[in-house]
């Protein structure tokens, strides 16, 4: 029998017994041929996670799952939930931290800021130069085909000059570390990307129940993102709006990342509103309320294009607002993200980006991309038709782990609709070769297991400077060996903490019966997060589910 690339040659981490007998989280902890996050062999623990090594590997299983069972209390009473398969759940927390040193930080912040800045170079090159040919299609870089097929690519807002440039306003980048621990993009999010509520609630929750962590570990903290979106947000005003009124555009409380949608709005202290709320007047967006109507400048949205005007888009939307591409045109009203924005989250564009880098930078790509196989081109066709069984096959618009093939896993009836699928539309679809996520030990089943991880970091343009959130959403596969992260397909989600270089977490020179930076996790007796299901219960409008993409990326 062959063995399968999901199912490498495991070491198993030697771990003690404790005092009463019992084996460590660690016992039958095994190695494989992913990059372990925590352990770089079998008995040393990576620098930055040497507290939380310690600190585990002292620790009583009843001990952590005591902790684990009041992340999930508080997540279920705080309403902090995701759809999976038509139901909302508890978004699932794990107990241990994802840890990235300085150092990590520092490469990811940089290309993560790089990558923001080409793509603003490149949505501006094709959007603002209404009747002129792109400078990235006239130089080469880019074909004009792959850009008009795009189905994100929109005519309707050809010509629109955001006023401050800025296009890309919030964005998560979705990045893996391969199997030698190199950081690798997977893919863009630059259009509705979601997600950064459960950086901001993991961290909350955390903090509440290991709260000698944040008092011994210098972690940076991620409180300051709603000042941070509400400043980039104001910044995109129209000229003119000297206290510009911002508010979030949400599809409604069906959607299934209404909680993000809410608790944003909350925390920036700025209306929450739906389509029915806002109404453009005279080449101007109002918002309804209960002492007459009052001037936005200023839309946070939520809802996808297809959705956000039934003028020029989906003539059945309800969740939009009539009229609102006219008033962006007349430069009356902003909208983050810029409509448009999703023909650079086409995965066939993605492949480009590192050229797309070098041409309007002058620089090369301090991220790279994972190799990645343009179907539409005959000749990457015909090499991922002969290696099918080794691809991870992607629609080039999918998002939440939605229509991929792994082609090791998947059967051969699969394989043969997929063959069939490529030839006759291979515009639709890239290959990339399968790629072992890197793993974190997480909680399952009363023990340390290795569990594979992908990283969402968040970044807000506002014109002057590009800022990424020191942290992430880093997404966990639970089942064992699997590779997609997404929450859609059942995933769940632990806490970054990105290290402060001012102070080492444990000196390089101590010994190990050194445990003066050991952190001793213990937990308060309650949580202190208000609860959120109250508001969701009181909004009853029946709205249309949004499409996954709101759920996140595909990590294969």
């Amino acid at each position: 029998m062959t063995r399968s690339p999901f199912l490498p040659r495991f070491v198993q981490v030697s771990e003690p017994t404790t005092q009463d007998g019992t084996g460590s989280l660690f016992e039958g902890y095994r190695l494989g041929g992913a990059w372990d996050e925590m352990l770089a062999d079998a008995e040393h623990p990576r620098t930055p996670y040497r507290a939380v090594f310690h600190t585990l590997r002292a620790m009583q299983a009843a001990t952590l799952r005591e902790r684990a069972d009041i992340l999930a209390r508080s997540y279920l009473d705080q309403g902090v939930t995701f759809d999976y398969a038509g139901e909302e759940r508890p978004f699932p927390l794990d107990a241990v931290p994802r840890v990235l040193s300085a150092h990590e930080w520092q490469v990811i912040e940089s290309g993560v800021v790089q990558r923001v800045t080409a793509l603003e170079s490149f949505l501006d090159d094709i959007y603002s130069r209404e009747g002129e040919i792109p400078r990235a299609v006239h130089e080469g870089i880019v074909p004009w085909r792959l850009i008009a097929s795009s189905k994100h690519y929109h005519r309707a807002v050809m010509g629109i000059r955001p006023a401050n440039g800025v296009r890309v306003h919030v964005s998560g980048v979705d990045l893996i570390r391969d199997e030698v621990g190199t950081f690798r993009v997977l893919e863009d999010n630059v259009r509705v990307p979601s997600g950064v509520s459960y950086v901001i609630a993991n961290r909350r929750a955390m903090a509440n129940v290991f709260p000698e962590a944040f008092a011994t570990m210098r972690i940076r903290p991620v409180n300051d993102y709603p000042r941070m979106l509400l400043s980039g947000l104001r910044a995109a005003a129209p000229d003119g709006a000297s206290d510009p009124t911002v508010v979030v555009l949400t599809p409604g409380v069906f959607n299934s990342a209404y909680f993000e949608h809410a608790l944003l709005a909350r925390m920036m202290g700025v209306e929450l509103v739906e389509g029915r709320d806002l109404v453009c007047v005279g080449g101007q967006v109002r918002m309804r309320t209960t002492t007459g109507d009052q001037p936005v400048d200023v839309i946070y949205r939520r809802v996808d294009d297809e959705f956000i005007d039934p003028v020029h888009f989906r003539g059945d939307s309800v969740l939009g607002v009539a009229g609102l591409t006219s008033a962006m045109r007349a430069g009356r009203v902003t909208v983050a993200n810029a409509v448009g924005n999703g023909v650079a989250d086409d995965k066939l564009l993605y492949s480009y980006l590192p050229d797309l880098i070098r041409f309007y930078l002058d620089e090369d790509p301090i991220l790279p991309n994972v190799d990645t196989f343009r179907c539409a081109e005959p000749s990457a066709l015909e090499h991922v038709l002969s290696h099918l069984d080794e691809m991870v096959v992607k629609p080039v618009d999918g998002s939440g782990g939605k229509g991929l093939v792994v082609g090791p896993v998947a059967d051969g009836a699969t394989l043969d609709r997929l063959r069939t699928t490529l030839a006759a539309d291979p515009r639709g679809w890239i290959a990339q070769p399968v790629v072992q996520l890197s793993t974190v030990p997480t909680f399952i089943d009363g023990a340390l297991a290795p569990r594979h991880v992908d990283l969402r970091p968040f970044a807000v343009n506002d014109g002057e400077r590009v800022r990424v959130l020191p942290g992430g959403l880093t997404r966990v596969a639970l089942p064992e060996g699997q590779l997609v992260v997404n929450s859609s397909q059942g995933g769940g989600s632990k806490d970054t903490w990105v290290l402060s270089d001012r102070r080492a977490v444990v000196p390089a020179q101590s010994s190990g019966h050194d445990n003066r930076e050991v952190v001793v996790m213990s937990a308060p007796t309650a949580s202190h997060e208000d609860s959120m299901r109250a508001q969701q219960q009181q909004q009853q409008q029946s709205t249309r589910r949004a499409r996954a993409g709101e759920a996140g990326g595909v990590a294969c």
